[in-house]
């Protein structure tokens, strides 16, 4: 089998990746890249001639993994995609949202390739996807390529991909988390038998504090919405529509239960809203914590606003968990933060990633009194506010992603997904403890026999 990223850099974006047998191609993901705009966000579809690909696969349905695919089932209108019932739903959920935010964009910044793709052709692609449950062996089409599908941990539907093929085998993790978080279960994946894995690496320049434990910061959260609260102030917690804003939702209410934080009302909407009701319709359906629970049913203190248009109001005593999760220009956490950030009372708690570019990233990173730009076309305003920051990750760490290298002991690593500081990290590391595997970080469209 031979392996090719058709990634157009070797980093965190567009992941897709392409492996080709004798006879078949495959296509591993179809991201969009969440800094990038216009034709230059897509993975090198030109690099794989046209209605040539036997199969593809989808990891799960985060913008980084799914966000190209219908412009990838363009270019192979023939092709099956193959994913966990789950990622299909949410996914097309994710496609239609960003059909609207590139019309925005079409508008606000002139972009004229914008949208890349339509509504209408989100529910046509549709079509031609298939849903596989976890840990049943599958045939891709019409090949002689077996697939499996495992538990990735990260987000609802999240999966593992193994290849199997004239005795050999290939395992691309996707995105993946070795530790539980509150919904999600930890990742149940293979640990035999892998001839070559092809997996994530994150988190791999970043090392945790000594100590550190998922409860420990669970409390330390409390303490802050409490300390807050005695002030008569709130918090406004930035989070990512998918995942990240379930996972603290459920986080939230399980605070509440154990008398950690006190009752009040805790604010969502938006894309939020519609993607925790899918999460609400797999509570009972699929490999998680707090089984049957759902969100919007059971959590007493939730509010999800109803007129999607109508200005969301600043209140005291109130958690607001607000996307985007890195601030963006015109996302709800953006736009409600000018009314928040002035105020001393007043708490930013950031509990996922931010890219130094975004506005995230410069108010997570402010000092008091600092003038904050949030938006390029607005003023900027003074931080009053206190701002935190929490480790509630749903990536694993490096030291988690090393032990299961070190169960699996394959024949050769492919690092993806990652900056170049962690890949160096890897790379380094996998050769001081393995040093028969071979470990390659792969250029774009570059071939490499597996």
């Amino acid at each position: 089998m031979i392996f090719r990223s058709l990634t157009r850099h070797r980093e965190i974006g567009a992941n897709s990746y392409l492996i080709e047998t004798k006879k078949h191609r495959f296509i591993l993901d179809a991201g969009a890249h969440p800094k990038m705009k216009g034709l230059e966000s897509l993975p090198q579809f030109n690099a794989v001639p046209h209605d040539s690909v036997d199969g593809i696969i989808l990891s799960h349905a985060h913008h980084d993994h799914i966000g190209a695919l219908p412009v990838l089932q363009r270019r192979q209108p023939n092709t099956q995609v193959f994913m966990t019932e789950p990622t299909g739903e949410v996914g097309a959920a994710m496609l239609h949202n960003s059909v609207n935010v590139m019309s925005r964009q079409r508008e606000e910044l002139g972009i004229h390739e914008y949208p890349l793709f339509t509504h209408k052709e989100i529910d046509q692609v549709k079509a031609n996807w298939f849903y596989r449950d976890i840990r049943k062996p599958f045939w891709i089409g019409d090949t002689e390529v077996e697939c499996t599908l495992f538990d990735a941990g990260h987000i609802i539907g999240s999966a593992g991909v193994l290849l199997k093929h004239e005795g050999k085998s290939v395992f691309y993790t996707g995105d993946v988390n070795f530790e539980a978080q509150t919904i999600m279960r930890e990742a149940d994946f293979p640990t035999e038998g892998i001839d070559t894995l092809i997996m994530e690496t994150t988190r791999g320049d970043y090392a945790r504090t000594e100590g550190f434990t998922r409860r420990a910061e669970k409390e330390r959260l409390a303490k802050v919405i409490c300390e807050t609260f005695e002030r008569n102030g709130s918090v406004m917690i930035p989070v990512f529509a998918l995942g990240k804003s379930q996972e603290l939702l459920l986080m939230l209410h399980e605070l509440k239960q154990m008398d950690l934080i006190p009752p009040a009302p805790v604010i969502i909407g938006g894309l939020s809203t519609k993607l925790t009701v899918l999460y609400d319709h797999y509570a009972s359906k699929i490999r998680r914590s707090y089984e049957g629970f759902r969100i919007l049913e059971d959590m007493s203190t939730l509010v999800a606003p109803r007129k999607r248009k109508k200005e969301l109001q600043y209140n005291q005593n109130t958690i607001y968990a607000l996307s985007s999760g890195m601030m963006s220009e015109g996302t709800t956490s953006n736009t409600f933060a000018r009314q928040f950030l002035d105020n001393e009372r007043n708490t930013v708690a950031f509990v996922g990633y931010t890219d130094p570019e975004t506005p995230g990233y410069k108010l997570r990173n402010a000092k008091p009194g600092d003038m904050i730009k949030l938006d390029s076309k607005l003023s900027a305003i003074e931080l009053r506010a206190r701002v935190e920051s929490f480790d509630f990750s749903a990536h694993a760490t490096r030291e988690g992603i090393m032990n299961y290298v070190n169960q699996v002991k394959p024949k050769k690593v492919l690092l993806v997904h990652g900056d170049e500081g962690a890949m160096k990290w890897f790379t380094k590391t996998i050769n001081e403890s393995l040093p028969n595997t071979e470990v390659i970080a792969p250029e774009p469209k570059v071939a490499i026999e597996l």
